[in-house]
């Protein structure tokens, strides 16, 4: 039995009890997480394909810890002009553990959508702008020619 998941813009295909390494949560470590974008579920008999995600499914994993990536060193230069920059990062992850896989999602009783009302009709009226006079052509000796 297996899915696939996405969470925080990655995909991951997860099981049962498994532990994953995914991007920082800001949980405390002990505490559950829910995750509902659940694209594909195969519990070996029958296969949930989700457009994109399976409606009414989640998954509940706990948070077991936080940590950082080893550090990744970022250099820059351009030769010959002296430019060099040094520069280090590490990411931080936290480390969940994968609870039981296909719960349910608590659905939500949807209300009943009432009959619209038809809205009262504005009438809008136009003013219309009224044209200047064109000014006259000052004439010169040449045209009247």
């Amino acid at each position: 039995m297996y899915a696939l998941i996405e969470y925080a813009g990655k995909q991951y295909k997860i099981e049962e009890g498994m532990e994953l390494k995914v991007p920082h949560i800001s949980e405390k470590e002990g505490s559950k997480v829910s995750i509902d974008k659940i694209m594909y579920f195969d519990d070996g008999s029958k296969q949930n394909i989700g457009n994109p995600y399976i409606e009414n499914m989640k998954v509940d994993a706990k948070v077991l810890s936080h940590s950082r990536e080893k550090k990744i060193i970022v250099f820059k230069f351009k030769r010959r002009k002296g430019y060099q920059r040094r520069n280090g990062h590490r990411q931080e992850f936290s480390t969940i553990k994968i609870g039981k896989l296909g719960g349910a999602k608590k659905a939500t009783p949807k209300k009943k959508a009432e009959p619209a009302k038809p809205a009262a009709k504005k009438t809008v009226t136009k003013k219309t702008a009224t044209k200047k006079p064109a000014a006259k052509k000052a004439t010169t000796k040449k045209e009247s020619k």
